[in-house]
């Protein structure tokens, strides 16, 4: 099976680190070679964790692919335009924030939700099963739209259920440091990149958008949030959520729910609106980097053009009213057991601190493509932040035009570049099975840069979760210790006392809190036991993450940009920016021209294993504080974090062979299937979401549930020719060889012997299981959000100005909520009409396009 990992003993690493040996998939191919992991050593230096066997999950190109010269593309990076927005940055802080140097005690959480909030959220609901951003440990069930006579106006309930735990658990800068940035890196124009030396959290407000008009919503995430429909459509929610957040109440009476009703007068109130963006780090396969901060010292890095706009409490059905405390006050006994918590986000909502030039926006054709992924992804259910609206800046009713940025993109000849053909001299060298490969490998990575700019529409996107803590906010505050560690005059038995020690433990405490509050944080806060509580966010971590990857194997999620600071620390798929699902198979595929090999698809393991142990190393200066031996623990940590990761995607691949529940010996039948399969599918460059999908179709038709344990050859033949399908449906982007065909019905045969096998021994079981046809259309999605698709709905969306007019040709926005619609029952048939649109290949054209098979 792939993804096997076998951890060698400890060994030194040049960087004082440790260095382990994983060895991950047994399926060495002729030119994908290993791929190297590291992760932070602990004294900041880098320790390398390389995978010397050429594995599934390890591929990288041998010199024998890249030696064909002027075929393999480089990656780039495009550096986008300054942009001229302006934001509110920076109010003044709150007072009583310590100087440098001071030990200062975690700040608690906001207060909780007063009976009149509660019970302004009106009626119960039916649990709406958002696996995704519900926590671990909070009841499903949420309260819902408000319904009585008295209904408040629009977003006063939203408002009077905001409860800040980031503000009150956590930290803003030092004014002195906020001083000392402001004064020596003040820039021309207004604009407010800088450094922040220390502190958890800026406040900044977002810009609002021009003419914002709301383009889509979900329902079913406004209902649980306990909005009405009716709010969704009205003023003030889409100023709020297009970055108006102080207008947005302007003329509300928010004192007094309703006068004429005695128990409700004087109940609602009007809570403080707080805004936020955030510092972390940036680590790429493990290894730490500051090139990326403008200023070379990782202090610019962080929200730039996300800003939080408010945590809710929202309380679950049938819960008795909480008690109301001071902004101040510890909370309640609400969270999580009456109530849960989520925080939204805006994304493009304008320029932070952090935004390193550029304009701090997003454009309507990257929001739609992060508002239907989000969603898409829930729906296949694999952990995400979800979406809440996207609005977009567009042309007002008397002309006048909408925010734009420019960007830089492909024009409609951007190809992806001359591949070789198997006659090709320059492939003389190989034989007929060698040349295939090469040049499969060539087509998954042949990409070039934008070669336009573009003006687009401005948008933002609402994204919600429980919480958006990233592996890199630890990463960035266990830098800083490590960086006090290493002055000469360093005092180990003084590192607790230190501003930068207590940030880092904040830190860590409020992702107990707002993640993992019963195993990680409950059980340890009230006796201060930060050692304990620092191993239970690593397990809790490890198994969310993996469970995460392992669920974007089995659909064909690549993510594309699967850094630490992408990584959120509760396994939730974030950040849909380069993101792709599969068309064409390939071990390397990826969408964005900066993936490399080491973010292609069956290399996300191992990417999130190298995020994961970045994570461990960030909370290794307290468990040296805490009196532990921070060797061990990561060594275990790490050592148990490769067969997390390693099983987790062999549970995706038995569940897309049907292969689960079978004997003990079940499993190193489905690895060698998977072992033989895996090559076909790569040469003959097969689609992932087809191929499964039929072959779950032959799962139905010849089910052992119906009797069909003893196939003969007739229905062997049968079997073959569904699973090839017909027309678009075919599976494969190159017709099968004579050859491929035998290998391909001798898979078959075994593959349903074993299918027959598992069925009979779990027949067997006192709990008897579902068919396996069942399973396994619940693991191979009939539709996956491919870009072929998004392309479509986007350019009909934003479709530009005519030559010559200021003003953009409106858009159509039919096909977005096509997608919209398509996404939310991934698993299912569909009508007729959207079988035959989108149960189908991609086009020849959509694989060779720029912006559809690649992009920057």
């Amino acid at each position: 099976m792939p993804f096997q990992s076998k951890a060698s003993g400890a060994q030194k690493s040049g960087g004082g680190g440790r260095r382990l040996q994983l060895r991950f998939g047994r399926l060495r191919l002729p030119f994908l070679g290993a791929l190297s992991l590291t992760a932070a050593g602990k004294g900041g230096a880098a320790a390398n964790y390389p995978q010397p066997s050429a594995g599934v999950h390890g591929y990288c190109s041998r010199p024998a692919a890249r030696s064909i010269s002027g075929i393999a593309s480089k990656a780039a990076f495009v550096s986008l335009p300054n942009g001229k927005v302006t934001s509110k940055i920076d109010p003044p802080q709150k007072a009583s924030t310590p100087v440098l140097g001071d030990a200062r005690p975690m700040k608690r959480a906001a207060p909780a939700l007063t009976s009149s909030a509660k019970r302004s959220f009106g009626v119960s609901l039916p649990s709406l099963g958002m696996s995704t951003t519900a926590k671990e440990d909070a009841p499903t069930q949420q309260s819902g739209a408000m319904n009585n006579t008295h209904a408040l106006p629009p977003m006063v309930h939203f408002r009077n259920s905001l409860s800040h735990s980031w503000i009150n658990h956590l930290s803003p800068e030092d004014p002195e440091n906020r001083e000392r940035s402001l004064s020596k890196y003040r820039r021309a124009g207004g604009h407010p990149g800088r450094p922040v030396f220390n502190g958890h959290y800026v406040s900044v407000r977002p810009t609002p958008l021009k003419n914002p008009k709301l383009v889509l919503h979900s329902p079913e995430l406004l209902r649980e949030l306990g909005f009405r429909e009716d709010e969704a459509a009205s003023a003030p929610f889409v100023k709020y959520f297009s970055g108006d957040v102080d207008g947005a109440f302007e003329g509300i009476d928010v004192a007094v729910a309703d006068a004429s009703d005695a128990d409700d007068a004087g109940m609602v109130y009007e809570k403080e609106i707080e805004t936020w963006a955030t510092p972390y780090a940036l680590s790429i396969m493990g290894r730490r980097y500051t090139n990326n901060c403008p200023y070379g010292t990782g202090d610019g890095y962080g929200d730039g053009r996300a800003i939080s706009v408010g945590e809710i409490l929202v309380p679950h059905t049938g819960k008795d009213a909480m008690t109301c405390e001071d902004d101040e006050a510890k909370e309640g006994d609400g969270y999580p057991t009456e109530a849960s918590r989520y925080e939204l986000q805006l994304k493009g909502a304008g320029q932070t601190p952090f935004c390193r030039g550029a304009d701090g926006r997003a454009v309507l054709r990257s929001s739609i493509r992060e508002f239907l992924a989000s969603e898409a992804m829930h729906h296949l259910g694999i952990s995400t932040t979800r979406a809440l609206s996207l609005i977009v800046s567009d042309t007002s009713v008397d002309g006048t035009s909408g925010d734009t940025s420019t960007r830089p993109w492909y024009s409609d000849s951007a190809q992806t570049r001359e591949l070789p053909t198997m006659d090709d001299p320059r492939l003389a060298q190989y034989d007929e099975k060698q040349r295939r490969e090469i040049i499969s490998q060539l087509a998954a990575q042949a990409k070039s840069d934008p070669d336009m700019l573009m003006e687009e529409k401005n948008a933002i996107t609402t994204r919600v979760a429980s919480s958006f803590v990233r592996i890199g906010h630890l990463d960035l505050f266990a830098r800083r210790v490590e960086a006090f560690q290493s002055k000469e005059d360093f005092d180990p038995k003084k590192v607790k006392e230190t501003m930068r020690y207590q940030e880092l433990e904040d830190m860590m405490w409020h992702a107990c809190y707002r993640e993992y509050y019963s195993t990680a944080y409950a059980p340890f806060f009230e006796k201060k036991d930060a050692k304990g509580a620092a191993m239970a966010l690593m397990e809790g971590a490890m198994t969310k993450n993996a469970a995460m990857v392992g669920g974007w194997i089995r659909v064909g999620f690549v993510q594309g940009n699967f850094n630490a600071d992408n990584n959120l620390i509760g396994g939730r798929t974030m950040d849909y920016g380069p993101f792709g699902f599969l068309d064409v198979y390939h071990p390397l595929s990826a969408k964005w021209t900066g993936s490399g090999e080491h973010f292609g698809f069956m290399n996300q393991p191992n990417a999130g294993y190298a995020n994961f142990a970045v994570l461990v190393e960030s909370l290794l200066p307290i468990i040296d504080a805490e009196g532990g031996d921070s060797d061990v623990v990561r060594d275990e940590m790490l050592k148990k974090a490769q067969s997390v990761f390693s099983d987790a995607v062999d549970e995706a691949m038995r569940a897309k062979m049907g292969l689960v529940g079978g004997p003990e010996e079940m499993g190193k039948e489905a690895d060698e299937l998977w072992g033989e399969l895996e090559p076909l599918l790569r040469i003959a460059r097969g689609d992932w979401t087809l191929f499964w999908r039929q072959l779950t179709y032959v799962a139905e038709t010849y089910s052992p549930a119906k009797g069909n344990a003893d196939a003969k050859s007739k229905e062997y033949d049968g079997m073959m020719k569904l699973l090839l399908g017909e027309g678009d449906a075919y599976p494969f982007y190159d017709k099968l060889s004579d050859e491929n065909t035998a290998s391909l019905r001798a898979w078959m045969e075994r593959w349903h012997k074993a299918l027959c096998k598992c069925y009979s021994h779990a027949s067997t079981e006192l709990d008897a299981r579902a068919p396996p046809e069942e399973s396994m259309r619940l693991s191979n999605p009939k539709y996956t959000l491919r870009e072929w698709m998004l392309v479509d709905a986007y350019t009909k969306a934003d479709p530009g100005k005519p030559p010559g007019s200021p003003v953009s040709i409106p858009g159509d926005y039919s096909g977005i909520r096509e997608l919209f619609e398509l996404c939310k029952d991934p698993y299912g048939e569909g009508s007729a009409e959207m079988h035959k649109k989108y149960y189908r290949r991609a086009p020849d054209e959509s694989l060779r396009a720029g912006g559809t098979a690649f992009m920057s």
